[in-house]
């Protein structure tokens, strides 16, 4: 890029920037000049304005037209062809049915070990500590969670060290090293392994401080009766916290339905490991093939909306509850 082509890139967003302060220079001003009665009018509009702008740009917009590319082949002629492909090619089927198994295995597995976990810990000494240690997974990007774990399943081939620590532990036990990111099934399972231990994390602190939430008395009340710890688990703390169960699982649900970090740094979608995120992504931009990627997406956002219109229905019931 030539100093010329610099020049005009910054004289453009100095120019976008100023257009946008006059246009909120002018709302303000007709808002000061409105009358008295009319300026709460004027006020509201002149806050929503700008959001709806924003939301029409950066949302609205790119999902309508990305609905429109869908059902458009290369040419922009009206088709089917790209929800074919998705439903009949067999590498598009593996990429759905990896997609539902990410879907069943990380929610399920999170929440379980979150739960154990805050349940044990739960008013023990050094409970501060040992929440910190769960939680510091969640504190790294997805990609910098697969950079780890890459190291973690690292393959040699030939008499060279494993530094991979999986691969160290099987030499260590007189076994032979596995490309265990090339090996199909297991390397989807070994996937689904990080984004669990980014998860747990969450999974344990909202359920934790669920449990603290549950009144004293009814533990207490549970003892008295005679009822073993097990018991006291699944008729006392459990119902308890219904409602946060409902939360972790459904927001992690919809963070699994949308990873795509994970899988595009260990794998790059190769081996059978792709998901819809990921293959959205490769058909899109690497492709060329943007009405298969926008297909891909469509799907996408109708597997999320039914997880989000469920959580929202039950945080209104909640809401409606207290």
């Amino acid at each position: 890029m030539t100093t010329a082509d610099l020049l005009g890139k910054i004289l453009q967003v100095v120019m976008g920037l100023a257009i946008f302060a006059a246009v909120v220079g002018l709302l303000i001003f007709f808002i000061d000049r409105a009358p008295k009665k009319g300026r709460d009018y004027w006020q509201l509009a002149g806050f929503l304005l700008p959001a709806l702008l924003f939301i029409s740009i950066g949302l609205i917009y790119p999902a309508i037209r990305t609905s429109i590319l869908a059902f458009q082949d290369s040419s922009g002629a009206w088709s089917f062809d790209n929800f074919v492909w998705m439903f009949t090619q067999p590498t598009a089927i593996r990429t759905l049915i990896n997609t539902v198994i990410w879907v069943l295995l990380v929610p399920t597995f999170a929440t379980a070990v979150g739960l154990a976990y805050a349940v044990f810990i739960d008013r023990s000494r050094g409970e501060r500590i040992y929440k910190a240690v769960l939680f510091m997974p969640i504190a790294i990007s997805f990609v910098g969670a697969g950079v780890i774990w890459k190291f973690v399943y690292e393959y040699r081939s030939g008499d060279r060290e494993q530094i991979g620590l999986l691969n160290a532990i099987v030499v260590a036990f007189g076994g032979e090293p596995v490309q265990w990111l090339q090996t199909d099934p297991i390397n989807t399972v070994l996937l689904i392994v990080v984004m669990i231990w980014v998860q747990t994390g969450f999974a344990m602190v909202v359920l934790s401080a669920a449990i603290k939430g549950i009144p004293t008395e009814q533990i207490e009340a549970a003892q008295l009766d005679g009822t073993n710890a097990w018991q006291r688990f699944m008729n006392v703390t459990v119902p308890g916290i219904r409602g946060a169960l409902v939360v972790v699982l459904t927001t992690i649900s919809i963070a699994t339905l949308k990873v795509f970090d994970i899988v595009r740094t260990m794998t790059a979608g190769n081996f059978n490991t792709s998901i819809v995120a990921n293959e959205m992504y490769t058909q899109a931009f690497r492709a060329s093939e943007v009405g298969r990627g926008s297909a891909l997406a469509l799907v996408l956002f109708i597997l999320v909306l039914p997880i989000v219109l469920y959580n929202v229905n039950i945080l209104r019931k909640q809401r409606e509850i207290r």
